[in-house]
Order: C-alpha cells, then sequence, then structure tokens
C-alpha cells in the first residue's frame, strides 16, 4: 500500500470515545500508518482537528493535549498551502464538485503522491484523477488497516 492521506474525521474519531464503534477502527489505521510512516496530512488537517479537538461541545481536550496531538502528526509531513495549491483544488472542485475545503484535503492528498484518503466526508470508492482512491474506513467494503512490516 502507498502513502494515504488522513481527512480530519479520522483524526478525530481516533481521540473520541463518544464514538465506540468508529474510534478502534481509526485508532488502528492511525497506529497502522504511524507504524509504516506512510500517513500523510495537511496543515488544513491540523487547523481543524486543533479546532475540533478543543471544542467544549466537540472532543473537548485540554489545549495542551491537542497540542501534543498537532506536534506528534508533524512526523506525517503536513503539506503548507501554496499558489499551486489553489489552482489545483480550484480544478478539482470544478471537475469533481468538491466543496472548497474537500477540494483542498483531494489537491493536498494527490500533491503528496498518495494513493489513498481516507474519510467520512467523501464519496466512498470515488478514484481521483485516476490516481487516488477515496475510502469511507468506516464502510462495509472497506479495507482493514495496512499490517506493520
Amino acid at each position: 500500500m502507498g502513502l494515504t492521506f488522513v481527512d480530519t474525521n479520522i483524526i478525530a474519531y481516533a481521540r473520541d470515545c463518544r464514538q465506540p464503534l468508529k474510534q478502534p477502527l481509526a485508532e488502528a489505521w492511525m497506529k497502522a500508518l504511524a507504524a509504516t510512516r506512510s500517513g500523510r496530512i495537511s496543515t488544513q488537517v491540523l487547523i481543524e482537528f486543533y479546532s475540533v479537538a478543543t471544542h467544549p461541545a466537540k472532543l473537548a481536550l485540554p489545549a495542551a493535549a491537542a497540542q501534543a496531538d498537532c506536534r506528534a502528526l508533524q512526523a506525517w509531513h503536513p503539506l503548507a498551502p501554496d499558489l499551486a495549491l489553489l489552482e489545483s483544488a480550484w480544478r478539482l472542485a470544478d471537475r469533481y464538485g468538491f466543496s472548497w475545503w474537500d477540494a483542498l484535503i483531494v489537491a493536498a492528498a494527490l500533491r503528496q503522491e498518495c494513493t489513498l484518503l481516507l474519510s467520512e466526508d467523501l464519496q466512498h470508492n470515488l478514484v481521483v484523477d485516476d490516481r487516488l482512491t477515496i475510502i469511507d474506513p468506516f464502510a462495509p467494503d472497506a479495507p482493514p488497516p495496512p499490517a506493520a512490516s
């Protein structure tokens, strides 16, 4: 399995003990991708995760815990936005009908040469530009997390 981009919701589920069905699977994906060093994210994902993690009605983590998570995720090579990423996201939004924020996620995954994008928010099994497959890891036919070698 190649590189896998992880959307914010998967990272949040891995930390959300209120989701007893989704948390173990999200956690398994995160651990497997960390062990194989094949997980990728963007700074957008870090920003969104921090917002969700510290929101009192969402994960309600202490700021220090959310900051520690964001620091640990820097090992996943977060991609910062630039003008080329914006151009790519605009093209993807026009071609596939993605929302602006989702188009930025997909553009970042493509820029990092990922073959999978894990997201609950995008169309499961959609193949983008013949090289990136979107997977909802909670879908019944989703592949399991990769085994660490």
